[in-house]
């Protein structure tokens, strides 16, 4: 028995996600043109250093960027059945395989915006071995070069990292590990030298640098205004687009200016005492990915429980780990510090159980929902120490167990019945 249709789209509050929105496709639109001019095209995960081809002007998109467009324009079934279609099994994981499932269509143009174009050059961090294989074959099919930054493990501080990481960066991640990933970035600046024939210009990347400690800065003071104000001005359907788009293009001034519009338009809403859920009675956080192709499934809960999603890991995340200060004593040390802070997602904060239950405190959190997906090879190496810190500080956790990107694979009604579930026998119990 199919399952009943249900609303995909979330309810738009703001104005700041239109503009990005809007500017995202303008922009996606301007870059087949661009390419078609014969300008070099990156494609890059989202723990690579983007800085440096922003300063080059270079033009990329972002591995899962690319993915949440996919799934929001309800593409991603249509993108993983290729894939099965070719010979691979149904639990590929989808937030690395969209790309190269798009490389396998013979009716690109016809994909979300024109289509994803073929890259020339390929750029990532070290990932787990599915990833890394998966990119692999994408680089094949598109013809595309590679580059793959190493990774160097090495103990570092954890505990209150986020005291450390604007201006004790060296202190934080230690000399040896930001000497390896200086030469790195210097590695990676001659392949895009060689490849693209364009050269890096400090004084720009300097700027670039200014512009993403300006943006994210504005992210910290939103998410503090989010956290204090109760009710909540906003919950995480209004902000999460606005700022996943604006962070891909961090380090030009539009971003700033996105990231200074959503501040000033979630601050109105304060001062005027304007709540997004005005009869809220519980507060959730939500970890993992966003549900790109259901993000009404956060609002479901307004009415009838008074639950207001107010977190995610999207506006957060850059107001404590982005920020690097003293950018013009070294700018390729100070981008390391920062890149290398996030290359490795298992062992290295904002992903630790400690910044969880910061933020979880901050924000007055009565209830945790965490997105496990099953066919993400990283998803149970942190997940366990986040959940197990959580619920001894009192949090209550709701693992959800779904995919994030592949619409096919979500059940609406299980997922509404196990939030409902977990909000009237835990959230609710525990809050009284």
């Amino acid at each position: 028995m199919a399952e009943k249709q249900y609303e995909t789209r979330s309810v738009k509050r703001l104005n700041t996600p239109k503009l990005t929105g809007a500017y995202q496709k303008q922009w996606f639109m301007g870059l087949h043109d661009r390419i078609e001019k014969g300008e070099p095209f990156a494609f890059v995960g989202a723990n690579c250093p983007m800085e440096l081809l922003q300063a080059m002007d270079i033009p990329f998109v972002v591995n899962q960027w690319w993915t949440a467009i996919c799934s929001a324009k309800q593409m991603g079934p249509y993108f993983y059945d290729l894939l099965e279609q070719a010979g691979y099994r149904n639990d590929i994981c989808s937030y690395c395989a969209a790309a190269y499932a798009c490389s396998l269509d013979p009716k690109p143009e016809e994909g979300p915006w024109g289509g994803l174009p073929a890259p020339t050059i390929a750029i990532n961090g070290e990932g787990c071995s599915s990833g890394i294989k998966i990119e692999e074959l994408m680089c094949e099919s598109f013809g595309a070069d590679s580059f793959r930054i190493q990774s160097f493990h090495q103990d570092i501080i954890t505990d209150n990292w986020w005291e450390y990481s604007m201006d004790r960066w060296e202190e934080l991640v230690g000399t040896e590990r930001l000497d390896f990933y200086e030469n790195e970035l210097r590695a990676l600046v001659d392949f895009l030298e060689e490849k693209t024939g364009r050269t890096l210009d400090m004084n720009k990347l300097i700027e670039t640098l200014n512009n993403v400690n300006e943006q994210e800065t504005y992210y910290r003071k939103t998410r503090d205004l989010i956290a204090k104000t109760v009710p909540a001005p906003v919950t995480v359907t209004d902000t999460v687009n606005a700022v996943m788009q604006a962070q891909w293009h961090r380090g030009t001034r539009w971003a700033v200016d996105m990231a200074k519009s959503l501040y000033d338009e979630v601050k109105a809403l304060a001062d005027e005492g304007k709540a997004a859920v005005p009869n809220e009675k519980l507060r959730l956080l939500w970890i993992g990915r966003g549900l790109w192709f259901n993000l009404a499934f956060y609002q479901h809960f307004e009415e009838k429980y008074g639950a207001a999603f107010v977190w995610t890991m999207y506006l957060a995340m850059g107001a404590d780990s982005y920020i690097r200060n003293h950018v013009e004593e070294n700018p390729l040390r100070c981008l390391a510090a920062r890149f290398c802070f996030l290359e490795d997602v298992l062992h290295v904060p904002p992903f630790n159980s400690q910044w969880f239950v910061k933020e979880a405190k901050n924000n007055q959190i009565d209830g945790v929902v965490f997105l496990v997906p099953e066919n993400c090879m990283n998803n149970g190496d942190f997940g366990y120490n986040i959940i197990q810190s959580l619920e001894k500080e009192g949090f209550p956790v709701c693992v959800l167990r779904a995919d994030p990107a592949d619409a096919k694979k979500w059940s609406q009604e299980l997922m509404v019945e196990t939030v409902e579930k977990f909000i009237e026998e835990r959230v609710i119990p525990n809050k009284k």
